[in-house]
């Protein structure tokens, strides 16, 4: 999103001579919990719609660099796993009623004019990012009045093409999850034959046959057995299972197809 990256108030002012103009990243964060994908996102302060975690790109850092860095800030973790999927830029992509130099001079204190270098055209290059949900401490910046998990099924109103940010990053998402590390990012360590295969049907939308998936990722020795169980209440213990991690990256590697 074309907003203050996280710093000093008077990047308000000078923000373009430490910056690259007109271009910003935007970054689709994904969980997935209690059999739902899940994105983050924030909602600036006196704005009553939500937008994407974003920000512009330092002159010294490559793009890639830029999307880590506003992950890392938003979730308290590194060495994320990041995707860039697609560039946005039309005329008027970042107009929006809410969005406003009355709003940003109230809350900055400081004089910001209808033409100041925020309100520009901006191309964002977006990117997603995999997360395990239970680690995610979800945090936004200086002027964000919150920052929480929306199911992708329930999302809220957004500012800006941010919604459309979201569906191109799940169609993405989807083309990827048979080559792409999806299932070692999103699930925690350990996990049931049943999690990996809800994980999989929730992201792509569509049933699985439970028992050729689960047997592929068995044989193929993308998953390993751990010889320990979940107990999830009486009579229900099902086993734990982990990836292997040089299994996996050797699968896709290789172009094999995961389910």
């Amino acid at each position: 999103m074309e907003y203050i990256d996280d710093g000093e108030i008077n990047l308000l002012i000078n923000g373009h001579l430490h910056f690259l103009k007109n271009v910003s990243v935007d970054n689709v964060i994904f969980g997935y919990h209690e059999k739902e994908l899940k994105v983050l996102l924030q909602r600036p302060q006196g704005i009553v719609k939500w937008q994407l975690p974003g920000g512009y790109i330092k002159r010294t850092e490559t793009l890639n660099e830029a999307a880590l860095r506003v992950a890392t800030e938003r979730t308290g973790l590194d060495k994320l796993f990041l995707q860039q999927f697609r560039s946005f830029g039309t005329p008027h992509r970042t107009f929006d009623a809410d969005f406003t130099p009355e709003l940003m001079t109230k809350l900055s204190g400081l004089q910001i004019s209808a033409d100041h270098w925020m309100f520009d055209y901006f191309v964002s290059v977006c990117f997603y990012t995999l997360t395990e949900f239970s680690l995610v401490i979800p945090n936004g910046s200086f002027y964000m009045e919150e920052c929480q998990w929306w199911p992708i099924g329930e999302l809220p109103q957004m500012t800006f093409d941010h919604r459309e940010m979201v569906e191109e990053a799940l169609k993405a998402l989807r083309l990827h999850i048979y080559h792409y590390p999806v299932g070692y990012e999103l699930l925690p360590e350990k996990f049931t034959r049943p999690e990996i295969h809800a994980l999989y049907e929730t992201i792509l939308g569509k049933s699985l046959d439970s028992r050729n998936f689960g047997k592929k990722l068995i044989t193929t020795g993308i998953i390993k057995e751990l010889g320990e169980q979940k107990s999830i209440g009486a009579h229900r213990s099902p086993k734990l299972y982990k990836f292997d991690k040089e299994a996996y990256d050797n699968a896709l590697k290789e172009m094999m197809v995961l389910v």
